[in-house]
């Protein structure tokens, strides 16, 4: 330990470093402008820098550069750029703080041209078009242009931010003629590689039936001509259902054929089968069918009396039953498509003839006798009949004619004059009548018919009749006998 005595001593001695002091207190007056100046120049520094962003597909670039183009800074970032690459903004802009670069990278295009080689290039062009304009080649309206092996000319958007490969294929038109049954040749342009796509593309529309040649699978070439022969639409309506096919059949028969419908007995077609076929034609098959259809008709038998001496005046006996006759008619009856349309009489004839229902009715005159309030009387023939009564003055003449009271036989009215039908009682028959008594038929009227008798009465001894009696044919027989009188 050192004593103060010996400090004191050390203090007291003569001041002999008064000058280093003074060199202190001047280098702490250097330093704070050391000390500025190198903020100054630090803080100069760091102004230098700029902050970018750069955008370069699916890589992302965060850069602090003290570069003053974007050019140099994308140089830094290790950025490769291509010729055909786009930058916005663009690379010789100078650099602010905080700028957003986008790399825009090339799309890489496949281009074919016909049956070249294809060419790979890059381009920033958005259609097929454009890409063709770069390489100096303009596409006509005829040329098939394809993008990705679509008819289209825009390119598709890519599915990631790295652009893919896009197709593009040119084929250039080649001049062609197309000849067409019973027309003009035509001369057309085409890209197509078939002859089946050249027709397409000139708007022919091509059917399975159809001719063509060369071959729709053919490949076209340079002055190629192509023949078409359409082949022609047939309508047929056949056993109810409608049949269209395209033929090249000259006739309506040929149609047919090709169909394997085939025509039976008397069917027919409309038109007939020699008609030539055209485009569009209709046809229909008329199938005939024939039925023969037979008709019976009844023939009535006759009622036909015969006289038969052995048997008694007004008795009758059935000595045959009657048949009937048949009256057939044959007809053909024609039907087309089911649908009679006519028929024809080919027949008509007695198939059995009818047989007449015979009565035999009695010719054989029987002599009686009938017991009267005036005695016994002979009659021959007794007959039920309806009874009325009559007079002069109720004949339906007027007393002033001169035929008032003249009966039919010429006399003057008498009573026991009686009305009869003459076809039933012959005239001048003398006649008995129960309840009148006798009396001669010699009147007759024209309500009297059949079995209706009038009696006749002088008008002060007038009686009415009306009733159904039984009266007696007198003695002479007549010779005009009407057998038969039902």
């Amino acid at each position: 330990m050192h004593d103060i005595t010996d400090s004191s001593q050390h203090y007291s001695a003569p001041f002999t470093q008064p000058k280093p002091r003074r060199q202190i207190s001047r280098v702490w007056l250097v330093l704070p402008v050391v000390f500025a100046i190198a903020v100054v120049l630090a803080v100069g520094y760091y102004l230098t820098f700029r902050d970018i962003k750069i955008i370069d597909g699916e890589r992302f670039v965060e850069l602090r550069t003290r570069q003053s183009t974007i050019e140099a800074a994308l140089r830094e970032a290790n950025v490769q750029l291509r010729p055909e690459d786009s930058v916005l903004p663009g690379i010789s802009t100078a650099i602010k703080q905080n700028d957003l670069v986008v790399v825009k990278r090339a799309r890489p295009v496949r281009v074919q041209i016909d049956d070249e080689t294809p060419k790979l290039i890059l381009t920033q062009s958005q259609s097929a078009n454009d890409v063709l304009s770069q390489m100096g080649i303009k596409a006509t309206a005829f040329d098939r242009l394809l993008v990705n092996g679509q008819a289209i000319d825009i390119f598709p958007a890519s599915e990631s931010t790295t652009p893919s490969t896009v197709d593009v294929a040119l084929r250039r038109s080649l001049e062609i003629d197309i000849t067409e049954k019973d027309k003009p040749l035509k001369k057309a342009k085409t890209s197509a590689q078939t002859v089946g796509e050249a027709l397409m593309q000139n708007g022919y529309l091509i059917r399975l039936a159809d001719r063509i040649s060369p071959s729709p699978a053919e490949r076209v070439t340079p002055g190629m001509r192509i023949q078409i022969e359409p082949a022609k639409l047939v309508s047929m309506l056949v056993d109810g259902r409608r049949v269209r096919t395209r033929t090249h059949s000259e006739k309506v028969s040929d149609v047919l054929a090709e169909l394997n419908v085939a025509l039976y007995d008397q069917d027919y077609t409309k038109p007939g089968i020699n008609t030539p076929v055209v485009d569009g034609l209709e046809v229909q098959v008329v199938r005939v069918r024939r039925e023969l259809v037979v008709e019976q008709s009844p023939i009535p038998f006759r009622n036909r009396f015969e006289a038969n001496a052995n048997l008694e005046l007004d008795t009758q006996v059935l000595a045959h039953e009657g048949t009937p006759g048949v009256q057939e008619k044959r007809r053909i009856v024609i039907y087309e498509n089911g649908v009679e349309v006519k028929r024809q009489l080919v027949a008509d004839f007695v198939a059995r003839q009818p047989r007449d229902r015979i009565r035999n009715y009695g010719t054989k005159v029987v002599m009686r006798t009938l017991d009267t309030p005036s005695g016994p009387i002979k009659y021959w023939r007794k007959i039920r009949v309806y009874t009325t009564s009559y007079s002069p003055s109720s004949a339906g003449v007027s007393p002033s004619s001169p035929y008032y009271g003249i009966v039919r036989c010429g006399y003057k009215f008498r009573p026991g004059t009686i009305a009869v039908d003459p076809d039933l009682i012959p005239l001048k028959t003398n006649v008995y009548v129960p309840g009148y008594g006798l009396g001669v038929a010699c009147d007759t009227g024209g309500g009297i018919i059949g079995k209706h008798i009038d009696l006749g009465y002088e008008d002060r001894s007038f009686r009415s009749w009306a009733t159904y009696t039984d009266i007696y044919l007198l003695t002479p027989v007549p010779a005009n006998i009407p057998y038969v009188i039902d």
